[in-house]
């Protein structure tokens, strides 16, 4: 036997899933194919999670991967690409070749960006097109910028591109935001953020880059060219719930993993954790409140096997 548990991804849910295994005295392996923090790498300030002040998702994701680190959790970076079980053992395959043995497996693949799979998204991506304020911002000083979404993703990286930028248009496709009442008011009395509802993005043009964008009122169904360098996008996520379905555990129409309570699939001894599982509020306390949860039902589970 390899490891007591193995965590498949190292955001806020997989780090403290490590952290809160280790402590009970588990054998913790986490496999992360990109780095250790998640999407909580790109936060720029982390001001809602309590108890700690404001702080940058970079310190704050070091802190929990230094903490299950500390705590004696091993990290492997590599891509899982395979989950089966034998018996009541997992064999998590990775792209190297190599299998890791579990007894207990708990997902924290998170979400990817949405794609508006619009002409001129694929072609200028890494050329104008983004989905990562805090990534790529730092390129468009004083320049336009186009932010596509209603979200609280996309109020809060409007606000963040207008500390670099006074041309920023907010474009959401209804008439209103679905974000946190607080964000809404601070976009709206932005003055460097001008906000076009009812307005959906047809096109993204341009030549060796991005140079315009060709928008639509959907209520008059006028369409005009708006000019901008870039264009970035927050238009909802993906889960990363594919290992899922190699045990057949239950997904539901999003293909988020359903769990119960205890964070368990329909897969005995496989859990899920953060943006990945159905029903999650999606913000980093309930993510790290998730692996919590994932580990110390884990850890009982293996105790009765």
């Amino acid at each position: 036997m390899d490891w007591d548990l193995v965590i498949i991804g190292a955001g806020p849910a997989g780090l403290t899933a490590a952290q809160y295994g280790a402590r009970a005295n588990l054998k913790v392996l986490v496999i992360e194919q990109l780095a250790a923090g998640g999407q909580a790498l790109v936060i720029d300030v982390l001001e809602n999670y309590p108890g700690i002040g404001q702080k940058s998702g970079y310190e704050f994701a070091a802190d929990l991967h230094k903490q299950a680190e500390e705590f004696g959790a091993a990290f492997l970076y590599g891509s899982a690409i395979s989950i089966k079980k034998e018996e009541k053992i997992f064999n998590i395959g990775l792209t190297d070749g190599s299998v890791q043995k579990a007894k207990a497996v708990i997902l924290a693949t998170g979400a990817k960006p949405r794609l508006l799979e619009v002409p001129g998204e694929k072609e200028f991506a890494g050329k104008g097109v983004s989905y990562c304020a805090t990534c790529d911002g730092n390129f468009y000083k004083g320049k336009k910028i186009i932010v596509i979404g209603g979200g609280d993703a996309a109020c809060d990286e409007a606000r963040y591109l207008s500390k670099l930028t006074d041309k920023i248009v907010l474009i959401h496709r209804r008439e209103s935001f679905r974000a946190q009442k607080s964000l809404i008011e601070r976009t709206l009395s932005n003055p460097n953020i001008k906000v076009l509802f009812n307005t959906t993005i047809n096109e993204i043009k341009g030549e060796a880059k991005v140079n315009s964008v060709i928008l639509k009122n959907v209520l008059t169904g006028e369409t005009f060219e708006e000019e901008a360098s870039a264009v970035f996008i927050f238009a909802g996520t993906v889960p990363q719930s594919s290992l899922a379905r190699d045990l057949n555990a239950a997904l539901d129409d999003a293909r988020y993993i359903i769990t119960n309570q205890k964070m368990a699939t329909n897969a005995a001894g496989l859990f899920a954790a953060g943006d990945v599982r159905s029903g999650a509020f999606r913000q980093v306390i309930t993510a790290a409140a998730d692996g919590a949860c994932a580990a110390h039902h884990a850890a009982e589970y293996i105790d009765a096997i």
